[in-house]
């Protein structure tokens, strides 16, 4: 393989398994449907096409990694988690890979599946997972809120990348034999550097949005609220 990227090219994988995980990320998706009307509102609505927008824009802007030979971008999924919540974050995501594949040509259209379920299911599961305990351990300020975007859109990449991995160990065209475990080091390494800049991408973003209208964020209104300046803690304490 000349490089790796999240998103998979037709041929890289095998039909049954491409297969198999279309059809997955289809019942994935269909309940991301489901449960994601049950949140849609006047504000989570058009936030959820500004969310799509702004994935789809930045993931136009690649950012070389060592030699340059590999590039990364942000692949979204802890952004949309935080701002929209897990279901119709996954489906941002979800639509943003399916218009780069039918019409920018980057994904196979064979292998949608894979990469939905990496980057748009894997992704922001485990973004907003992270989400949800670190807002309950870190401090109700913006600082804390970033910290948590942060670490959200690190890990959210690693763990997305190694579903790749597993993908490849089940269908992968070519065989790696024993050198399994260094294309999932090679994975990993690469995009921690590309889960760092998604961080900082996304913790800056979010911070953003939540000085100015922190009621757009789903997650200060489903989770826990931030704490400014002229508030007190909700307990221990008289306003």
């Amino acid at each position: 393989m000349e490089y790796l990227a999240m998103h998979i090219s037709n041929g890289i994988i095998n039909g049954p398994v491409a297969a198999a995980f279309g059809a997955l990320a289809l019942v994935a998706l269909a309940l991301c449907v489901f449960r994601g009307r049950q949140d849609l509102d006047d504000r989570l609505a058009p936030m959820a096409g500004l969310v799509a927008a702004f994935i789809f824009a930045v993931q136009m802007l690649n950012f070389p990694i060592f030699t340059g030979a590999v590039s990364g971008h942000l692949l979204g999924g802890a952004l949309a988690a935080v701002l929209v919540g897990p279901w119709v974050g996954a489906l941002c995501v979800a639509v943003v890979l399916i218009v780069q594949s039918l019409i920018f040509g980057d994904g196979g259209v064979a292998m949608l599946g894979l990469n939905i379920t990496n980057m748009a299911l894997i992704g922001v599961a485990v973004a907003y997972l992270l989400v949800a305990l670190l807002l309950r351990i870190l401090p109700r300020t913006v600082t804390g809120l970033a910290v948590t975007a942060f670490v959200a859109a690190v890990l959210s990449v690693l763990v997305a990348s190694q579903g790749f991995v597993l993908q490849y160990w089940l269908g992968g065209t070519t065989d790696v034999g024993s050198s399994l475990g260094g294309l999932a080091g090679t994975m990993a390494g690469m995009h921690l550097l590309i889960g760092v800049g998604e961080g900082l991408i996304t913790a800056t973003t979010v911070v953003t949005v939540a000085k100015v209208r922190p009621d757009l964020v789903y997650a200060l209104r489903s989770l826990r609220p931030l704490q400014t300046a002229n508030q007190l803690p909700l307990a221990g304490g008289a306003r």
